[in-house]
């Protein structure tokens, strides 16, 4: 029984440490969420989900010691469910984010929320760590982490904490359907710094509709992948209506990048290549031809 008591006092003074850090955020009618401190001088980062696009110019944090701050919406990345915000308050509480490799499948983790004027904390264990993941949306994790943890409304945005307090991800529902997924310290740092420089993230785009084809067999085997992606319909004007891709052309590879799925073709499109030109290898007539394409940004 001692063991179960001093593991339950440190679950909550794991909480109590760690909810310093953790705000209330009133973006959208009715149903507050939350959000975790970024720095101490006020920049908040949530989920994307919750700050509605009209009310990003009345937006209200909920403060550990119990008071209010406004806050305006400095930007937003919908395709990893993020967003920042920047609250009219100083000597805020930051706390020390967790060792990526440290967190194991199996370790007790703590998901913690502000929806209303105290945080909110509820208890499970790390139930999967995924690698690099590219989201329904497009955007891009360095990793993710899912849990048994039962995410309760307003806690998106929130934080997911191990037990010694420290910080591992930003928890959010809308990532994907009927999951909660956790986007761990590393990507979020990448996000929030340049929203902070830029206020958005670039996309590269092609300006074009594909979907997956089978390759024939004989080409299949040259390129030791099995599809590509048909274009069904292209952009008047767009990067790739100016490099002379057509419906019809079959992408194999983009940058040197072999594309046999749209996520394929998302993670070739990096913000870095915005504005660079880059080899696409296409099938056209069953002839393997190389056109250069501008990538087009798309914010």
């Amino acid at each position: 029984m001692q063991i179960l008591s001093e593991l339950s006092n440190a679950l909550a003074a794991a909480v109590e440490f760690a909810g310093a850090s953790v705000v209330r955020v009133e973006a959208r009618p009715r149903l507050p969420a939350s959000g975790i401190v970024w720095s101490s001088d006020g920049v908040i980062v949530t989920a994307h989900h919750v700050v509605e696009q009209d009310d990003a110019e009345r937006i209200t944090i909920g403060l550990p010691d119990g008071k209010t701050a406004t806050a305006k919406l400095i930007g937003r990345d919908p395709t990893t469910d993020l967003a920042v915000l920047r609250a009219n308050a100083t000597g805020l509480t930051t706390r020390t984010w967790a060792d990526p490799g440290s967190l194991k499948v199996g370790h007790f983790v703590l998901a913690l929320g502000r929806p209303g004027e105290t945080v909110m904390a509820t208890f499970g264990v790390a139930s999967a760590l995924g690698d690099a993941w590219r989201t329904p949306a497009g955007g891009k994790l360095d990793a993710y982490v899912q849990t048994d943890v039962v995410m309760y409304p307003g806690f998106s945005g929130g934080a997911l904490i191990d037990a010694n307090g420290q910080l591992i991800g930003l928890n959010t529902s809308a990532l994907l359907r009927g999951v909660s997924i956790t986007v761990p310290g590393a990507t979020l740092k990448k996000i929030v710094e340049t929203l902070l420089t830029k206020g958005r993230i670039s996309r590269g785009y092609l300006g074009i509709g594909a979907q997956p084809v089978r390759l024939p067999d004989a080409l299949a085997k040259q390129l030791s992948q099995e599809t590509g992606l048909l274009i069904v319909s292209v952009e008047p004007n767009g990067p790739a209506d100016k490099a002379g891709l057509m419906l019809g052309d079959v992408i194999v590879s983009v940058a040197g990048e072999p594309v046999r799925h749209l996520d394929d073709l998302l993670g070739a499109l990096s913000s870095d290549r915005v504005g660079a030109s880059v080899p696409a290898k296409i099938v056209r007539g069953g002839a393997m031809q190389e056109k250069s394409v501008v990538v087009g940004e798309r914010g």
